[in-house]
């Protein structure tokens, strides 16, 4: 660009340059050897003030620069138009200009072109900036995937480990296969219904909404949503995807009528309830101490997300509620 602008204009020097807070960079120089100059003495400072032309005929008799070093000394700087380089939302970055060491005019067809051939300095600048930024975007969301894959084997692995010992491990191969296949599908459910983002954070109730709506459809019961729209980590949708599964599948199980799922943000305390409107859970019940899978998935999720688990009765009438309950 900088050697096309020179020989449409027939002179010596011409510069891309970048105009910072203390210097100008000769991002590309063509007939100087310079590549940064302070920012004082540099006139394509003065020429990103303005959206039009900046030109100097014979910066020897001009006002504007007889005091500059670059017209005073010894580089004897006489001719200077320079065009602002103007990014697509506006800011003047530095300049291209053209340079010679005696004056010379320049005609408006002449202008014109040094605009059109700066236009074409920022959409290269503009381009590779967009290509890189997609390269890191692409590089940072291949990251996020394998830690989220990584994750979910994890979790499945656990699962497993926690199906082949104890009393969940009771049963026929078969039965066993089946409920393992069932929570493994779990994991795929949530992270269908996880759609990525650029942001570092996600609508709980937006994903809880896609989420029951799949449940609903598995399980053939009703199930509703609602609370707060709660932001969360990006990080923390998947255990709480996996809670709101075990929860309302349970539910389904042993509950009855309609489930409720509601997500409550107080301040920086969020709560996850499911409930139902089955018999409610049996009087000795103790959640700490059940040897059920499906609770001991409910309290490692739990504690994954840093907080705990109650069962209570459904305040609303008849059936229980689980609710979890952890801080952001």
């Amino acid at each position: 660009m900088t050697a096309m602008a020179a020989r449409r204009f027939d002179v010596p020097i011409s510069i891309i340059s970048i105009v910072d807070h203390d210097r100008i960079w000769f991002k590309s120089h063509h007939g100087v050897g310079v590549e940064e100059i302070g920012r004082d003495p540099g006139l394509c400072a003065s020429a990103i003030l303005s959206n039009e032309a900046h030109v100097l005929v014979d910066a020897s008799i001009d006002p504007r620069s007889l005091a500059n070093p670059l017209v005073a000394g010894d580089f004897g700087l006489r001719f200077y138009a320079g065009v602002p380089l103007q990014t697509s939302d506006g800011f003047n970055l530095g300049t291209l200009c053209v340079i010679d060491k005696v004056p010379r005019p320049i005609e408006q067809d002449q202008i014109d072109d040094l605009k059109d051939l700066a236009s074409l300095v920022v959409d290269q600048l503009e381009l590779r900036l967009a290509a890189r930024t997609a390269i890191a975007h692409a590089e940072l969301m291949a990251r996020e995937i394998d830690h989220r894959v990584m994750n979910s084997l994890q979790f499945v692995s656990g699962l497993l480990t926690m199906q082949s010992g104890g009393p969940a491990s009771k049963g026929d191969a078969s039965t066993r296969l089946k409920e393992a296949a069932t929570r493994v599908a779990a994991v795929a459910r949530v992270h269908r219904n996880f759609y990525s983002s650029d942001t570092e954070k996600a609508s709980c109730l937006t994903f809880l909404t896609r989420l029951c709506g799949d449940l609903s459809d598995i399980c053939g019961v009703a199930v509703e949503v609602s609370g707060d729209e709660g932001m969360v980590p990006t990080t923390l949708i998947q255990p709480i995807g996996l809670l709101t599964n075990e929860l309302v599948t349970n539910a389904a199980k042993h509950g009855a009528g309609k489930i409720n799922v509601i997500y409550r943000v107080k301040g920086d305390r969020h709560e996850l309830s499911v409930c139902d409107q089955g018999p409610g859970v049996p009087a000795d019940f103790d959640l700490a101490k059940s040897e059920g899978l499906g609770m001991k998935v409910v309290r490692v999720l739990a504690k994954q997300l840093g907080g705990g688990v109650q069962v209570m009765p459904n305040p609303n009438g008849r059936g229980a509620c689980f609710q979890v309950a952890f801080a952001i």
